[in-house]
């Protein structure tokens, strides 16, 4: 068998194929997720914080230019080192959501699914339906 022909029965199994529409809905979930938080979640949060922007929330680690308007943006292109704290607070709680969906998702999906019926139980050999036969017939002429 040839190298192209593995590779096409491989890229053909419905596991790989499956795992592509995986891929690709995750990533547009993912987009969806984002907003929720960049958009709904972090502002409501801010304004608990009075008013706070956490994108906007950095340590420069060195002197800015003399000019350098104080924000994120403005010392990222003036290229001064910052630890930008506030963007990893939102990416953090766009992955706790994210990973509480997918908990709820797979909890439902889990719950959806029917249980298989416990298998019969196997007839006995042969040997211990005769023998048992024996012993109901010896038993019934005593």
């Amino acid at each position: 068998m040839s190298f192209m022909q593995e590779f096409r029965e491989f890229a053909i199994k419905g596991n790989v194929i499956d795992l592509a529409v995986g891929v690709i809905i995750g990533s547009a979930f993912g987009k969806i997720v984002d907003s929720v938080v960049k958009d709904l979640i972090m502002p409501l949060v801010g304004l608990v914080f009075g008013r706070l922007d956490f994108s906007n929330l950095f340590i420069a680690l060195a002197e800015a230019p003399a000019g350098t308007a104080p924000s994120l943006e403005a010392y990222r292109a003036a290229g001064v080192p910052v630890f930008a704290y506030g963007n990893f607070i939102t990416i953090a709680l766009n992955f706790l959501i994210l990973a509480f969906i997918i908990f709820l998702m797979i909890k439902q999906i889990n719950r959806l699914k029917r249980e298989e019926p416990a298998p019969a139980p196997a007839a006995p050999p042969e040997e211990v339906v005769l023998l048992r036969e024996i012993r109901d017939n010896l038993r019934n002429k005593s």
